[in-house]
């Protein structure tokens, strides 16, 4: 997946926001919390995902090669694909939007309700 690719993906889910920050960084919201991160982090400029996960999928990934805890977020169950095809495009796109799901369920209900999400 490219970064086009990816913003045009995130875009596309409920009550999203889009920030560049953090040395050109592509920043995904939803009310104001960050579910997702496209950035050039790291060793060359191939693009790194990071994304929140459940507790499970933390657990799980960070032992698949090519994901790594991501640097600074890790405390809070975020991972961070570390190299090309670590995830093929399907699987990232189902961990982005689970990742948006978990993020819009911290939300209070009067901001889900505000931004249209589920209550």
């Amino acid at each position: 997946m490219s970064r086009d690719e990816f913003d045009a993906f995130c875009s596309r889910l409920p009550a999203t926001t889009h920030v560049i920050q953090w040395g050109n960084a592509s920043v995904w919201k939803v009310g104001g919390k960050i579910f997702a991160i496209c950035s050039t982090w790291g060793k060359g400029d191939l693009p790194r995902f990071s994304f929140k996960c459940s507790d499970l999928s933390y657990a799980l990934l960070i032992q698949q090669q090519g994901l790594i805890p991501a640097p600074y977020l890790a405390r809070a169950k975020w991972v961070q694909m570390e190299e090309d095809g670590a995830l093929d495009d399907t699987d990232l796109k189902a961990y982005i939007e689970a990742a948006h799901k978990i993020i819009s369920a911290k939300l209070t209900r009067k901001q889900r309700s505000e931004l249209g999400l589920a209550v």
